[in-house]
């Protein structure tokens, strides 16, 4: 499981999703302006939680003015999930944000499997359920206003700065290449444990390479020194 990026695609502005007091929505009615999108689950015992906390972290920390420069939608990808939960589970990652912060700018959001795997699939994000759990990465995605994808983040923090820039990006539409998109090679995710682990093999491929190639560097330039000493002599 992980995240195929899409940059530069647009997602699907007419799928209608259930707001937290049931009534439907549309995502071309909620995305009007830099838009941080999260998928997870909301009865998620492993990585969601720290990713959503991660997010209301750096919503506390970043430059960024919430409601203004960026929203956040979080999505749930379990069709379970019920409107009742997920305002409780709005009210909860509210209450950890201590600035002033419009509650409009975190929404979350339930809606049919069919619709929210459509949206999954837009964006790239790949989940797999497991018994009553799922496994599935952790990311959150940046989309423009115009509902195109403009950046991926990894992991369950983010740096405020980085989340500024990447607002600031998502305003005008720029598609951005993941600047720490080398952590998927060198991090890959343990649904067992359920965090992110050191991928041990592709990490000790890249060494067994490099040394590799010193070694034929080595052997290389040896043998034009010896040939040369050879050609000095003669």
């Amino acid at each position: 499981m992980g995240i195929d990026e899409k940059l530069g695609a647009s997602i699907p502005l007419d799928l209608v999703l259930k707001a937290e007091d049931g009534t439907a929505v549309t995502l071309r009615s909620l995305i009007n302006k830099p838009t941080i999108l999260t998928l997870n689950y909301f009865r998620c015992a492993g990585i969601c939680t720290p990713q959503l906390g991660g997010v209301a972290e750096v919503l506390n920390r970043t430059q960024a003015i919430p409601g203004q420069d960026l929203q956040v939608l979080t999505v749930s990808f379990d069709e379970r999930d019920e409107p009742e939960v997920a305002a409780q589970k709005r009210t909860n990652y509210l209450a950890e944000i201590t600035r002033p912060f419009p509650p409009a700018a975190w929404r979350f959001l339930t809606g049919p499997a069919a619709t929210t795997r459509a949206l999954a699939d837009a964006v790239g994000f790949k989940f797999k359920r497991q018994n009553d759990d799922f496994i599935h990465a952790a990311a959150i995605i940046f989309i423009s206003p115009e509902g195109r994808v403009t950046r991926y983040m990894y992991g369950t923090s983010y740096l405020p700065a980085d989340v500024q820039l990447a607002a600031q990006e998502a305003a005008r539409g720029e598609a951005q290449p993941t600047i720490n998109k080398f952590l998927k090679f060198c991090f890959s995710y343990d649904p067992a444990g359920r965090r992110y682990v050191l991928n041990t093999t592709s990490i000790g491929a890249i060494v067994i390479l490099l040394a590799a190639g010193v070694f034929l560097l080595a052997v290389v330039r040896r043998g034009r020194k010896d040939k040369t000493k050879t050609e000095e002599n003669a």
